[in-house]
């Protein structure tokens, strides 16, 4: 019954889909006489569409993925007129594009070359009991992803915190939840610690050391919080009396010569981003030069780099320029100016809000154009980073992030519900936005 309920179910939604593109491409004939009005109908059908898919992840009956969601949209607004080609491909913003794949870069030369796995056994074998054990994987998750871009981060440490914890025989589910929460804290730091931030430093042109010096104290007020509340709900499984460390075997495999070199490389990224440096430019140079090596083939590296999530960025950065480009009307501009963004407690809940109903990447695309009109620019930008991060935290779709830690449990046999995940990201996401908008709004 079931199965028969999902089969139609599934029908359902592809014949919605497939009524929404054609009625986008027949739109110009069935409205002749007036073409602006029937560019808007089909660009305001076509963007709803395509947010509610992203919003649930998938399409029933369908298999298709968020990538091939955005980039369907994407070619609906250019085949329905609601934007021409040219400027298609001008909405496309390459700098957000090539931060992002010189990032991915960087972090598979770490993970190939053997490096987070001697990070993670250095730290673990120097901790003892299960609350510190706690704080430290909080720690290492939190910083990593403060640099490096918090999905990434996540794909690595889960599956080898599950194989510790399960070594250490303790119950994987706190530790996993600490990396997941971690991450989406730790990475509110930077301009480079997730997609989203990535995109709002391509936006609002916030040099990288004062976004850090305004974001930073967040992140470690957040990750204090994530080990007190985990701590809290899970104080039975944590205060059980500690087991020991495993014994000492052979070291994880790494290639010294590797390992010094991505993380060289990594250092100067850094570097280059705290001196002022364009991220994107830092980024795909260090990226590039990464590749010159003997050791390691560029098609392991390729093969670690998130194509799809590129791609997702390129069609949403269309969908959203089309919908702009027709629906963004003075009437509209001044309705939501009317809602006092200017108000840092209003941006941050209603940025939070938007994160859990479209996803945080979506959400900072449809309220760019409000934030430019902001009387201070540089605190909108930091509140709707600081939110849109933070609320990833709500519940285990979230974000990226959560479901990447999920996965990498699922395959080991662990899991992790919603209620286990939310009775503990609820209070954290509200307690951390608060404190980090009263920190900015100072």
């Amino acid at each position: 019954m079931k199965g028969g309920l999902a089969t139609w179910a599934g029908r359902i939604a592809l014949g919605a889909v497939l009524a929404v593109a054609a009625a986008a491409a027949a739109m110009p004939w069935i409205l002749p006489g007036d073409a602006a009005e029937s560019r808007r109908i089909a660009a305001a059908a076509i963007f709803a569409a395509s947010y509610l898919a992203l919003a649930v992840g998938r399409v029933p009956g369908l298999a298709i993925d968020r990538a091939g969601i955005a980039l369907v949209g994407a070619c609906l607004m250019v085949g329905a007129g609601a934007l021409p080609l040219d400027a298609a491909y001008r909405a496309i913003d390459l700098d957000t594009i090539t931060l992002l794949l010189g990032m991915m870069i960087v972090v598979a030369s770490l993970r190939l070359s053997g490096f987070f796995a001697l990070a993670n056994d250095f730290v673990m074998r120097r901790v003892h009991g299960p609350v510190t054990l706690l704080a430290a994987v909080a720690a290492v998750s939190g910083l990593f992803s403060a640099f490096l871009v918090n999905d990434a981060i996540c794909l690595v440490l889960a599956p080898l915190i599950v194989d510790l914890t399960l070594a250490l025989k303790r119950r994987p589910a706190p530790y996993l939840l600490a990396v997941a929460m971690a991450s989406n804290v730790g990475s509110v730091a930077t301009l480079t610690g997730n997609p989203q931030n990535i995109m709002i430093g391509s936006f609002s042109r916030i040099p990288y050391a004062a976004f850090a010096a305004s974001l930073t104290p967040v992140a470690l007020a957040g990750l204090a919080m994530t080990v007190a509340l985990i701590w809290r709900m899970h104080r039975r499984d944590l205060g059980r009396r500690p087991s020991s460390l495993p014994a000492p075997g052979r070291a994880p495999r790494s290639n010294r010569a590797l390992v010094a070199r991505a993380l060289g490389g990594t250092l100067a990224m850094i570097a280059l981003f705290f001196a002022g440096q364009p991220p994107a430019k830092a980024a795909i140079l260090v990226g590039g030069l990464l590749l010159l090596t003997r050791r390691l083939r560029s098609v392991r590296v390729y093969a670690e780099i998130d194509w799809s999530l590129l791609l997702m960025f390129a069609g949403l950065f269309i969908v959203v320029a089309g919908a702009q480009a027709q629906l963004l009307t003075p009437d509209v501009i001044a309705a939501v100016g009317r809602l006092d963004l200017d108000d840092p407690a209003r941006l941050a809940g209603l940025t939070a809000v938007l994160s859990n109903l479209v996803s945080n990447v979506p959400a900072v695309l449809l309220l760019e154009p409000f934030v430019h009109a902001l009387r201070d620019q540089d605190l909108g930008w930091k509140l709707v980073a600081m939110a849109s991060t933070l609320a990833g935290n709500f519940t285990v779709l979230g974000s990226i992030a959560n479901l990447i830690v999920v996965e990498q449990a699922a395959r080991r046999g662990v899991e992790i519900g919603f209620w286990t995940y939310f009775r503990v990201g609820a209070p954290l996401t509200a307690l951390s936005i608060a404190a980090g908008t009263l920190w900015l709004a100072r």
